[in-house]
């Protein structure tokens, strides 16, 4: 009986092999399913209550409008930290800005206001100052103030 034909073998050699890369198929399948079940993922979810700093980006604008040199720079590197985009820096058109506020470039007041809860500037100081020729969100400029904001 041992007449088997060279195409017999290379059957069996097809179906060995293919019986193996599925095996080796299914131990992977296997192996993934039970770290799924062991290491689950993590769910991210939106908190239910807006935190104190802004959770979507506003492009920021920071301006030294009290005359302190390097005060609007200083500003700048706290408030990226917080995760503020602050895209300019710069000196105000005059240094005699005595209390701190926030201007809305894009017409959105939310935004606005959102930046000066974060940093502790009352809402009456919040101003809408809407140009086409803006292309950030809010400009903050520091008053003689600036010791008693939040940063």
């Amino acid at each position: 009986m041992p007449d088997k034909t060279i195409e017999e073998d290379q059957n069996h050699l097809f179906l060995n092999a293919a019986l193996g890369f599925l095996g080796v198929l299914l131990i992977l399948l296997l192996v993934a399913l039970s770290s799924r079940i062991i290491y689950p993922r993590i769910v991210t979810e939106r908190a239910t209550v807006d935190p104190a700093l802004v959770t979507n980006i506003i492009q920021l604008e920071v301006l030294n409008g009290c005359g302190v040199p390097g005060i609007a720079t200083r500003y700048t590197d706290t408030l990226r930290r917080y995760g503020f985009d602050v895209v300019e820096t710069g000196n105000y058109d005059h240094f005699n800005v005595s209390y701190s506020f926030v201007i809305s470039r894009s017409g959105e007041m939310e935004n606005a206001r959102r930046v000066a809860n974060a940093i502790g500037i009352p809402e009456d100081r919040v101003l809408r100052e809407q140009s086409p020729d803006f292309y950030l969100d809010v400009t903050l400029i520091i008053g003689s103030d600036f010791e008693s904001l939040n940063l």
